[in-house]
């Protein structure tokens, strides 16, 4: 079976016959008389009947004829009628060689006297200068071969009646070989640049007159066009044969003033061409001879009239019309008139409106021309005229596809392949077909060609046939790269093969196809070994891992990293830099460093490892660089970084190792680094000061100030100072670095220093470490100092108890007078709490002037009172309570309460004092209580809206 890339071929049904080109219509129209003559122009009729009478018609209003007497009573009948092109000038020829006037807008005709004595066979109308009043300047042709000009007016309103013939004088004779001849046709047409060309005919000739009418001259007529022909015969075309008259057609389009066809009925046939106003002598261009059908005998039943449209000309016979293409001279219509109707008369046309009348003496028809171009396809196909083909069939699809497949086939046959597979892109052939004839015909290029003109053509939904075509599209142009890369002959035409290729590859409505087919592209790429184009794809598809990769394996790291750095994927960076740094290390670097923080450089510390394993301690620098460029500038606080850094410093720098640290600081919640892996690294490298710094941050100062001693005993002192508010460590620390001065450096002056370093040591504290026999002499100064210190310590002790003792006096002399203070209470006083008379009840007086009731108080003190003092006072309340003898001496100062009369009265006078040690400690508005009351609310919470109801 076969994949077919588009279904063939076009449903073309017709569900209605279709009209046919000329549709005949008979007019519902039945005359008084017989009809004599016809003539239409603008939508006017005019119609001659019988022997004097005329009808005219405007046929936009049909209802409405117009009729008219020619007012003749002698034997004269109408010979022939002229309408112009406006339809406003009508002019009957009488066969008494008389012609008659009728303008539209009267009613009366009028004998034109100067052109009396004249058969007029034909006119020339002035399209140029006629309006509806005047003719403008005409041409008159008659029987006896005399051409004369003319012009015609009509004056409106005026009160005498004036002949409407201006002029009429003699211009030009035509002649044929056997003398003057009836002049059949006249026609005026005016090109480029002022320039008029004048046709003519006789029964066998077609003469053109061409010349210039001077500007602002026109109205003066055409006789200077004739005048330079007086002497010599203007440019002819002539024929033998002739049937005694001729006539000529032409075809006007739509929109425009002049013709663009002619055809000229005559003896031998009808001439046919087109008119080229451009051309200085002549304006007829591509003259053909159409010779009539073979069933016209001009002898028996000769043609009567000819009518001209766009691609057709027809022929009026007695009882018959006959349609001939003009494109093949065939006749593809005809339509027999039946006996009843009479002979046919005349056939002539409406230029303005397109509609072709035919009358017999009974009957008028009306040929309506509708889609005369619906066939002119075909004609322009056979004829191999492919792009007139195509313009009258591009809005007919299926009549489209037959243009384009017979082109194809005509250019194929013609060798002419790439033209041919163009056209066979764009038809509805099958695919396979196609494609095996240029296989079969061994034209690669072309078959190129036509899958890529179908690849254009297809839909985004037809995804199958597209990666078809694309895949087959990119093995032939791989193929045909191959052939050419080894041909140096062919180098030019190689790299614009490889440039299309290379927009192939790169086209926008092919990106979504190769994407999703990539893998197969990749696979015929590699192939053919093409990798300069798997880059290229590769970069065109963004799978930059892949043209990473490739320019690594080829030793390209500066390219590879250029991808890299040009497209700043974090991914790929983590992937390649093992490899890059290896051989460009400087560069990688930089790189590194151009992404700043979208690279995490966690993920890059295995590539710096791997490197810093194997390179020199140069190489080892650019680690380095890109870690304190993480450090300091990106300030990175991933403890791996700080301690890779560590490790770094720890191998090569070891001065950047201790000034690292110290710019660390010494807080370990700041510090980002591991202060064990960054011991135990210092240790194995043997950078005891970096130990000392991180035992003094571990605060291990015992430690920091045994290793700092086995370096400088300064370097331990700075350690010993450090636990500040820790003395008896500070002193042991001191200890430690005075036993190594006198034990491990022996050195008494030294030791000395020490004392005076730390103001913890004694000289006592330091002497056992002193060897026995050691002489006095080296420390006999710094016994004397501390015999001396101890002497002045004597003496402030003794400063001391004697200022205790007297502050002890002054206290005792305070409660003496203390206890000989009274207060005296009026009568009038009141309770601070309660605000009742003071006398009534027991009270309490307090040096702030503050009196309270002693149960007002309790009420005020107790919810304050600390739970355990609550039950003390509670307890105590019991105990007085159970005394025998009531209390009634509260109102009374203390002192005047001391007289003793027993053990009993001992005990309750106690409990009293208990009770008012507690009660009575501190005023309640003025001591302490007041101060931790602050913050409660004024109104208890819970009784909030009890309190709030009392108020409304």
């Amino acid at each position: 079976s076969s994949v077919h890339i588009l279904s063939p071929g076009y449903v073309n049904a017709r569900l209605e016959k279709e009209t046919p080109i000329f549709n005949k219509q008979r007019i519902d129209f039945a005359p008084p008389e017989k009809i004599n003559s016809l003539v239409v122009s603008s939508n006017q009729l005019c119609m001659s009947l019988g022997k004097d009478t005329l009808l005219r018609i405007d046929l936009g209003k049909p209802d409405e004829p117009n009729q008219v007497e020619l007012g003749r009573k002698d034997e004269a009948k109408v010979y022939k009628m002229f309408l112009d092109h406006t339809g406003s000038h009508l002019l009957i020829a009488l066969n008494t060689s008389e012609c008659l006037y009728l303008n539209r807008s009267v009613q009366k005709v009028r004998a034109l006297s100067r052109w009396k004595g004249h058969l007029i066979e034909s006119v020339g109308w002035n399209k140029f200068l006629g309006s509806e009043t005047n003719t403008g300047p005409i041409l008159v042709g008659t029987a006896q071969g005399q051409i004369y000009e003319a012009e015609i007016s009509v004056s409106e309103g005026s009160l005498f009646s004036t002949n409407p013939d201006q002029y009429f004088r003699q211009v030009y004779t035509l002649e044929e070989e056997s003398g003057p001849a009836p002049v059949c046709c006249l026609e005026i047409e005016r090109g480029i640049e002022g320039k008029f060309f004048i046709i003519a005919t006789t029964r066998k000739r077609l003469f053109q007159f061409v010349g210039k009418v001077p500007e602002g001259t026109e109205q003066q007529g055409f006789s200077s066009i004739f005048a330079m022909h007086a002497d010599h015969l203007p440019s002819f075309r002539e024929f033998p044969a002739s049937f005694g008259f001729s006539e000529i057609a032409f075809y006007t389009p739509k929109l425009r003033s002049n013709p663009r066809s002619f055809a000229w009925m005559m003896g031998n046939g009808v001439l046919y061409g087109t008119l080229d106003y451009s051309h200085p002598d002549s304006i007829l261009s591509d003259e053909q001879v159409w010779v009539y059908p073979s069933d016209i005998d001009i002898t028996v039943n000769k043609p009567i009239s000819i009518v001209l449209t766009q691609f057709h000309f027809l022929l009026l016979l007695p009882d018959r019309v006959k349609a001939v293409c003009t494109l093949n001279g065939q006749v593809v219509f005809q339509d027999l008139f039946l006996e009843k109707f009479g002979l046919l008369t005349r056939m002539i046309k409406d230029p303005t409106v397109q509609q072709i009348w035919i009358h017999t003496e009974k009957v008028v028809f009306r040929y309506h021309v509708q889609r005369e171009s619906r066939d002119v396809w075909k004609m322009y196909m056979n004829m191999n005229k492919f792009d007139l083909a195509k313009e009258y069939c591009k809005d007919r699809p299926e009549c489209l596809d037959i243009v384009l497949a017979k082109e194809a086939e005509h250019c194929f046959q013609n060798k002419r392949y790439i033209d041919s597979a163009k056209c066979y892109a764009l038809t509805q052939n099958y695919f396979e077909e196609i494609a095996l004839k240029f296989i079969e015909a061994k034209q690669e290029e072309a078959l190129m060609e036509f899958l890529i003109k179908k690849l254009s053509n297809l839909k985004p939904s037809e995804k199958t046939q597209t990666t078809l075509l694309t895949t087959w599209l990119t093995e032939l142009y791989l193929n045909w790269l191959g052939i050419l890369e080894g041909d140096p002959s062919q180098r030019n035409l190689y790299l614009d093969t490889r440039e299309k290729f290379r927009t192939f590859l790169s086209s926008p409505k092919n990106k979504d196809c190769l994407f999703n087919n990539r893998a197969s592209i990749y696979e015929l790429l590699a192939s053919h070994g093409d990798t300069e184009h798997m880059v290229y794809f590769a970069v065109i598809m963004q799978d930059y891992e892949r043209v990473v990769a490739h320019h690594c394996q080829h030793d390209e790291y500066d390219e590879a990293l250029n991808v890299l750095s040009r497209h700043r994927d974090e991914k790929l960076f983590y992937k390649f830099s093992p490899v890059l740094i290896q051989h460009i290390p400087k560069k990688v670097v930089d790189a590194w460093i151009s992404m700043g923080s979208r690279l995490d450089a966690r993920n890059l510390i295995p590539a710096l490892v791997n490197y810093s394993q194997s390179a020199s301690t140069q190489q080892i620098n650019e680690a380095i660089r890109y870690m304190e460029f993480c450090v300091y500038q990106l300030e990175e606080t991933q403890q791996a970084i700080h301690n890779y850094l560590l490790s770094l410093y720890a191998l090569c720098r070891p001065d950047s190792l201790l000034s690292y640290l110290e710019q660390a600081g010494t807080n370990p919640n700041r510090i980002h680094y591991d202060l064990k892996y960054a011991l135990r690294l210092c240790a194995e490298h043997g950078h005891h000061h970096a130990c000392v710094h991180i035992y003094k941050v571990m605060e291990l100062y015992e430690e920091a100030v045994d290793l700092a001693l086995q370096v400088d005993v300064d370097l331990a002192k700075s350690c010993a100072d450090l636990p500040e508010d820790d003395e008896e460590l500070r002193k042991k620390l001191w200890l430690k670095i005075a036993r190594h001065v006198v034990q491990e450096e022996k050195d008494v002056k030294k030791a000395m220093a020490c004392l005076s370093s730390c103001a913890l040591l004694k000289i006592e504290d330091v002497l056992p470490f002193f060897p026995d026999f050691v002489t006095i002499d080296h420390f006999k100064e710094a016994i004397c100092n501390s015999l001396e210190d101890y002497n002045k310590h004597i003496e402030e002790l003794k400063r001391e108890m004697e200022e205790a003792t007297q502050s002890a006096k002054r206290i005792r002399e305070d409660i003496q007078e203390m206890r000989n203070k009274y207060g005296s209470v009026e009568p009038q006083e009141k309770c601070a709490a309660c605000d009742f008379p003071l006398l009534n009840r027991p009270f309490y007086l307090f040096l702030c002037g503050h009196m309270f009731h002693y149960d007002c108080l309790l009420q005020a003190v107790f919810p304050n009172l600390p739970a355990y003092k609550q039950a003390k006072l509670e307890d105590l309340q019991k105990k007085l309570a159970a005394t025998s003898q009531p209390s009634k001496t509260h109102h009374r100062p203390k002192d005047a309460d001391t007289i003793s009369l027993g053990k009993g009265q001992q005990s309750r006078e106690q409990i009293k004092a208990d009770i008012d040690d507690i009660v009575a400690a501190e005023c309640v508005y003025c001591g302490e209580l007041m101060i931790r009351s602050i913050d409660k609310p004024f109104i208890d919470p819970q009784k909030y809206e009890e309190e709030m109801q009392s108020w409304l």
